[in-house]
């Protein structure tokens, strides 16, 4: 069996922007591709990385002559998925087309079209391990809820069943990360001592997953939804071995939050000393994890860690608690501190409200001068779908709330006017890059690298400034 495994990509300029400074292997295809077994062919296109995408998949097609297609994306992809399944059954007929990702697990019925003909959901290497056995067997190819057939009669009643609990971790494939071209993956690394002078600020990234869910239930927020609440985790063994195997010296874990098993995290800093493995780390942290367990921080400074992104959110208590965040401004400030003390690189995330005032914006303008030196980015809180957030929102959107659905757009009229709210978010983000690590600590980059990144920091900012121009006429005031 000949199958073919699709990356889709979104033309939304933040996105596009956004991807100068970071593009992570496609973790997850690789993850799938793993099940299959040698006897069987299976290819990875990764459209963010092509110049025409369309063109691509096409002498994708043309190339490999699949028997099975799939694609995988965020809701952003939704109507890129579709289009391209159209483009497949066209040149293909006689193979199927199947979707996973996020967005088809928890919204199925979105790809209930006649050009898809699978919907997996949640894990999918689990689910494609099945499902080729099934084809080959000639069995139905169904097995709701892991599996659904848009070609079948209850193919609407299976839809509405809830995500299957979340298989072993263990059973999940190794990724096969031959599939790529590991050169074209990297990550804006901006962690240097004052002064330093550093190789590359765009180095190769391989990408890890340790863990899957949290146990948080922050309403903007679809990982709680994907597990149930579970957190679900790897063995510190198993992900020492993943890191040592990887030819990168820099790694990004994807988990949700790597650390809310803190023994466990200790394991994993421990088995990466005490087998002299010297590489360099970014995951996620949560403000409250970090002040609670600092001995544990400065362990993995240690091991390797350089930078952490910490979900602060907001300078608002009573934002935080409509967030659902489960924590305080105070343990923010906190933990702040405690990074810059164990020299830990600090990449804050704040949440802009589409209820700002010109004062919130001010205040939010103060806190990147005080949590500066760090990597800042904002994101517009936005009902993600299949979230706690869009569960409660009335559906009644400025724009398609699928294809910007980039954590960039405001789904809701914002109290500014458009143009007003997207100057000051613009604003906001050109304050954060002057104050990023590289320029307040004279970090000395390559020349060519700084050019990269003074080009494409101007492409963001401009992004950002001009969002409201992706509005339609009507609504931007």
């Amino acid at each position: 069996m000949r199958i073919l495994l699709v990356k889709t990509r979104s033309e939304l300029k933040g996105v596009r922007a956004l991807e100068g400074f970071i593009c992570l292997e496609p973790l997850e295809l690789e993850i799938v591709a793993g099940v299959v077994e040698p006897e069987d062919s299976v290819r990875i296109l990764d459209l963010r990385l092509q110049k025409d995408p369309r063109q691509a998949f096409l002498d994708a097609l043309r190339a490999e002559q699949p028997d099975l297609i799939g694609f995988t994306g965020y809701s952003i992809h939704v109507q890129a998925i579709k289009d391209l399944a159209r483009l497949a059954k066209e040149q293909r007929p006689e193979a199927s087309v199947m979707v996973g990702g996020i967005h088809a697990s928890l919204l199925p019925h979105d790809f209930m079209v006649p050009e898809i003909d699978l919907i997996i959901r949640g894990e999918g290497s689990t689910a494609l391990r099945e499902l080729l056995r099934r084809l080959k067997a000639g069995q139905p190819p169904e097995f709701p809820p892991a599996c659904l057939s848009t070609r079948h009669p209850n193919c609407a009643i299976h839809a509405e069943m809830p995500l299957a609990a979340y298989p072993p971790i263990e059973q999940a494939a190794a990724p096969r990360r031959d599939l790529v071209d590991r050169s074209r993956y990297f990550f804006a690394w901006t962690a240097a001592a004052k002064g330093e002078r550093i190789p590359t600020l765009f180095p190769r990234v391989a990408s890890v997953r340790t863990s899957i869910g949290c146990a948080q239930r922050c309403s903007f927020c679809i990982s709680p939804t994907l597990t149930s609440g579970r957190y679900i985790t790897v063995p510190a063994e198993q992900v020492v071995d993943e890191i040592a195997t990887v030819p990168e010296t820099y790694i990004a874990f994807t988990d949700d939050e790597m650390f809310l098993d803190t023994k466990r995290a200790r394991q994993i800093a421990e088995l990466i000393l005490s087998r002299g493995i010297r590489k360099h780390y970014y995951s996620w942290a949560r403000s409250d994890t970090i002040i609670r367990h600092p001995e544990l921080f400065k362990l993995w400074k240690q091991a390797g860690l350089d930078t952490l992104f910490v979900g602060l959110e907001s300078v608002d208590n009573t934002r935080l608690a409509a967030y659902n965040k489960s924590n305080k401004t105070q343990n923010n400030l906190d933990a702040v501190q405690m990074l810059r003390d164990l020299e830990i690189n600090l990449h804050a995330a704040y949440i802009v409200d589409p209820d700002f005032t010109e004062a919130d914006f001010d205040l939010m303008e103060k806190e990147i001068l005080s949590v500066s030196p760090a990597e800042i980015a904002f994101t517009v809180l936005t009902p993600t779908p299949g979230s706690a957030l869009w569960q409660q929102s009335d559906k009644q959107f400025l724009i398609d709330p699928y294809l910007y659905s980039d954590c960039f757009h405001t789904l809701k009229a914002p109290r500014l006017s458009l143009k007003r709210f997207y100057l000051r978010y613009g604003r906001l983000t050109a304050l954060a890059l002057r104050n990023n690590p590289l320029r307040i600590n004279r970090v000395r980059v390559p020349a060519g690298d700084f050019a990269k990144a003074f080009v494409r920091g101007i492409r963001y900012v401009i992004a950002h400034h001009t969002l409201h121009r992706d509005y339609p006429a009507g609504v931007r005031r």
